[in-house]
């Protein structure tokens, strides 16, 4: 943090702020924390908090009479200082910080790689050694499923147990359900070499790495070749993993296997991608993504989601409740969140995403391009994305942006929009659950 002399009063101590990205740290006369913020220019920020309009605000006046003191850590760009104040926030908890305080962090699928027999492993604290990472994700419960999944087909084991390959005593071992159920070899039981074994984590890790095609080409051809040396029952085992393997990438079968937006996208590859589809001058860092939700036909909900370098940012995730609609109108109610969203970053001088993804069409394209021109805004880079065909659709472009279902632009998009129709959908349950409740 900076060295400026803390006995300064705040209001002139801000003025010496550099005019440069960064978080501002707000503490009362105890040295307490009382308050993180990001920014653009510190010192055009933090002095917005030592105005008679700050002092009035019901958002700030109950913070600005309690500050003692006030510091800085310079940032390297926007991007930057938004997550250093994410981790601060949560690492310090300070009271008035309230959006950012939920220390849950993201789950991720963990292989404990240095084991004889490697374990795969839900968590959202993960190791950081000895383990290969996937992640994080978005959803647990899509990841637990999908974890579920997988081990139907490359039966992994989950356990907590520490086995090791030339201890004898596991020959004596009676494995749990799951061998039953052929959903792991039982490594417990040394019913598996560890070569074996080390060819099931190698297949699973070849589909998280998105080399599922590859690994198709070689259980094919294993399979031809266990036909022909008449082990049957092996070409069927084959047959039906590879089957399995396929309906992983079917949408819409969530209740069966796990959907495709579980597995990771190189989130840099597709950002990269993304910048040469939309012409960018440069690679984008920030999405955030708009979604639309309806309860019951009358009450209306958005949702909208941020992306950073390709991968949620949950910090900066928000819900709407749509106040001046009558009805189903999803252009009315896109307009009414777009311009709330950038009406107040542009009051506060807050950090516009690199580029802002509407889900739907023309249409619903045409709603936000209405409401940056009421704002007299530049908008960020617009575009909507099309469910039927996933097409994507740009202002003042008649024809739309159609890409492989395969290209890494097209699956960060999806992944934004999936994102967004989730945490809206999320919204509209609870809402759905307290009007059940209420009644």
């Amino acid at each position: 943090m900076s060295d400026t002399v803390p006995t300064m009063a705040p209001a002139e101590k801000v003025k010496s702020f550099p005019c440069t990205p960064g978080v501002y740290v707000m503490k009362d006369a105890q040295g307490v924390v009382l308050y993180v913020g990001k920014a653009k220019s510190l010192r055009n920020r933090a002095s917005h908090y030592f105005t008679k309009a700050a002092a009035e605000d019901h958002r700030t006046r109950d913070l600005v009479p309690l500050i003692a003191d006030i510091d800085f850590v310079p940032a390297d760009s926007e991007v930057d200082a938004l997550l250093l104040e994410a981790r601060l926030v949560k690492d310090i908890q300070p009271r008035f910080n309230v959006e950012l305080k939920d220390d849950k962090s993201f789950p991720y699928m963990q292989i404990r790689i240095r084991e004889d027999f490697p374990r795969v492993e839900f968590t959202r604290k993960p190791r950081r050694k000895g383990v290969k990472l996937y992640g994080p994700f978005t959803s647990a419960r899509t990841l637990r499923q999908a974890i579920q999944v997988l081990q139907r087909i490359f039966q992994f084991r989950t356990c907590t147990l520490d086995i090791e390959d030339k201890d004898e005593r596991w020959r004596w071992f009676r494995p749990c359900l799951l061998h039953s159920i052929k959903q792991c070899t039982a490594p417990c039981n040394l019913r598996v070499t560890k070569e074996e074994y080390g060819k099931q984590i190698r297949k699973l890790r070849l589909v998280m790495e998105g080399k599922k095609a590859r690994l198709l080409r070689e259980m094919e051809a294993e399979m031809k070749q266990a036909s022909k040396d008449l082990a049957f029952e092996k070409a069927a085992r084959l047959r039906d993993d590879m089957a399995a393997l396929n309906r992983l990438a079917e949408r819409g079968e969530a209740s069966r296997d796990a959907p495709t937006n579980v597995f990771p996208i190189d989130p840099k590859k597709g950002m990269v991608a993304l910048a040469k589809v939309l012409g960018l001058s440069k690679t984008p860092r920030t999405i955030e993504g708009v979604d639309i939700a309806h309860l019951g036909g009358t009450d209306t909900v958005a949702s909208l989601v941020s992306f950073i370098d390709g991968l949620p940012f949950k910090a900066g995730y928000r819900r709407y409740k749509i106040n001046s609609v009558e009805g189903v109108d999803d252009f009315a109610s896109i307009r009414e969140v777009v311009t709330r969203r950038f009406h107040r970053l542009s009051q506060q001088d807050e950090l516009f995403p690199d580029i802002l993804l509407i889900d739907g069409g023309k249409g619903q394209l045409s709603a936000a391009v209405e409401s940056f021109e009421l704002l007299g805004i530049t908008p960020p880079t617009l575009v909507s994305l099309a469910k039927r065909e996933e097409e994507i659709y740009r202002p003042g472009e008649s024809e739309p942006i159609r890409l492989s279902r395969h290209a890494p632009a097209l699956r960060i998009l999806q992944y934004v929009r999936d994102e967004a129709h989730r945490f809206a959908q999320h919204y509209h349950h609870l809402l759905r659950r307290k009007k059940f409740t209420d009644d």
